[in-house]
């Protein structure tokens, strides 16, 4: 299947999670290390449309991969963004151009097929990261967790996971008989399991910056 179709399901699969937060959700914690739902959200934003950024050619501006402003309606943004490089990946040509991605390289250009892979990879990841954390259920077809998997296993697993920036962490073993999205999973260093913490006190609101890492 075209890359851009299982992208496009994934993408929209986080918007769909994202109708079910009320206001008081956006401050829930998620599986992403000391990032709220806002956090994240305004991380996945960026990298929206930083991703539609490079696919126009422009990814080696740092600027344009930074964290969206969620304004007083954090849905409302999150939906535009995603518009915006889903929108970017149907434009003539687009899989015939190399995507410039610094978060992952500065030397390196991708072949659109391997850049739009690691945008749908982030986005399954994500998507079940914004769902765990609303308490619903990522709805993803098996050929998508499959495409998933066979991406992630491909992430280098080494000392790049194990730094403060690391775009993810290092792998878990998965429990037997494990389903093909825990696979995808535990590949890159999330537990199936997490729920959110009870805490008394509400996490602190801020800004994720350019060194937060990726996919935490």
């Amino acid at each position: 299947m075209d890359i851009r179709k299982l992208d496009r399901a994934a993408v929209l699969e986080t918007v769909r999670i994202l109708e079910h937060a009320d206001p008081k959700d956006w401050a829930a914690p998620t599986p992403c290390a000391d990032w709220t739902l806002h956090q994240l959200v305004a991380h996945m934003a960026g990298q929206h449309h930083g991703f539609a950024a490079a696919a126009a050619g422009g990814g080696s501006d740092l600027s344009v991969w930074r964290a969206g402003e969620l304004g007083d309606d954090p849905l409302k943004a999150y939906r535009t963004a995603a518009e915006s490089v889903l929108e970017a990946f149907t434009q003539p040509g687009v899989l015939t151009r190399e995507f410039t991605i610094p978060e992952i390289s500065t030397s390196t250009r991708f072949p659109a097929s391997v850049a739009i892979g690691f945008h749908f990879l982030d986005y399954v990841v994500h998507g079940w990261d914004v769902a765990r954390a609303l308490g619903v259920s990522l709805d993803l077809d098996d050929e998508t967790a499959e495409a998933a998997l066979v991406i992630a296993l491909r992430v280098p697993d080494d000392e790049r996971r194990r730094g403060p920036a690391a775009q993810f962490r290092p792998a878990l073993s998965p429990a037997a008989g494990a389903h093909t999205l825990d696979l995808v999973l535990t590949t890159l260093g999330r537990l199936p399991t997490w729920s959110a913490p009870s805490a008394s006190v509400s996490p602190q609101l801020h800004r994720p910056t350019q060194g937060d890492a990726h996919a935490r």
